[in-house]
């Protein structure tokens, strides 16, 4: 398995979304289910584990249950702020993505991920992310708002959180045409055989709460809004229209028809979470530990 720091986006804004060069294989649309960060983070390993059995490849959005910080994979846990996120009832767990840490809001995110054989996508680690953030913008613009990479780069305000770290044109989203703010993070690991892209797309961006869950970060929350935005702020659209605009977006684009994880992954999903996710080992060591 390998992991990447960087934060990709399609291309460039377009068309409503169409079906994607893999749309004649089997896919499965899983509509949005609201669950805690660390079971999650395990149903995307399941949904690898699946598409590398020869099963359906999966496309699916989430919600996060309670609200989570997901850490990135190499992130310090001294960044944290634990007692305030034990206070607010915030899940903390860390992802197998790099990256910095990012605040998954139970009202104000939208999560999603792809997952594939590694053998059905391009080599090249940017043609990959280009291939499978097809939707993702396209969601954007059929919610009418205008995204795409960043025009130029923008310094970091904060590192350790992944909406305050440098901007720059090849790897993230933002409004205006990418001259506004950050709207969306997305990863991307691959194991043997599979690949699994995960995003975050902001809603609402809700600084106080995003910021509270890092420790020392010294950003102001007016910082933070200048540097990051969500849809609420540029379309006139329920948290629900954006769910559906992203789970049509991917089922268009992956040709999925709509499904459901089995008892089995379930319980799988279980297995990885207590081993994992929901483990005091992998979410609290520090980098370069493993």
């Amino acid at each position: 398995m390998s992991d990447s720091d960087v934060e990709q986006v399609p291309e460039s804004a377009g068309a409503a979304v169409s079906a994607g060069p893999l749309a004649d294989r089997e896919w499965r649309l899983i509509r949005e289910e609201a669950r805690p960060g660390p079971l999650n983070m395990a149903l995307d390993e399941v949904a690898a584990e699946t598409a590398a059995d020869g099963g359906p490849r999966t496309v699916r959005v989430y919600r996060w249950d309670p609200s989570c910080l997901s850490m990135g994979y190499t992130q310090d846990p001294e960044t944290v702020d634990w007692a305030r996120c034990a206070d607010a009832g915030v899940d903390v767990t860390r992802r197998q993505t790099g990256g910095g840490g990012i605040y998954h809001d139970h009202d104000g995110d939208v999560s999603y991920s792809i997952t594939a054989p590694a053998d059905e996508l391009p080599g090249n680690l940017l043609d990959a992310y280009h291939l499978l953030c097809e939707p993702v913008l396209a969601a954007f613009h059929a919610l009418g708002v205008d995204a795409d990479y960043t025009e130029s780069e923008r310094p970091a305000i904060y590192h350790p959180a992944c909406y305050l770290r440098a901007l720059h044109p090849a790897h993230d989203v933002c409004a205006d045409g990418g001259a506004g703010r950050k709207l969306s993070g997305n990863a991307q690991y691959r194991r043997e055989a599979s690949v699994i892209q995960h995003g975050s797309v902001t809603f609402e961006a809700k600084p106080r709460e995003h910021l509270a869950v890092f420790r020392d970060h010294g950003v102001s929350e007016a910082a933070f809004a200048e540097r990051v935005g969500g849809i609420a702020d540029y379309a006139d659209a329920s948290r629900a229209d954006a769910v559906a605009a992203f789970e049509d977006a991917l089922a268009t684009w992956a040709g999925a028809d709509e499904g459901a994880w089995t008892d089995a992954e379930l319980a799988r999903a279980e297995e990885i979470a207590d081993e994992k996710y929901r483990s005091d080992d992998w979410v609290h060591e520090r980098p370069g530990g493993r």
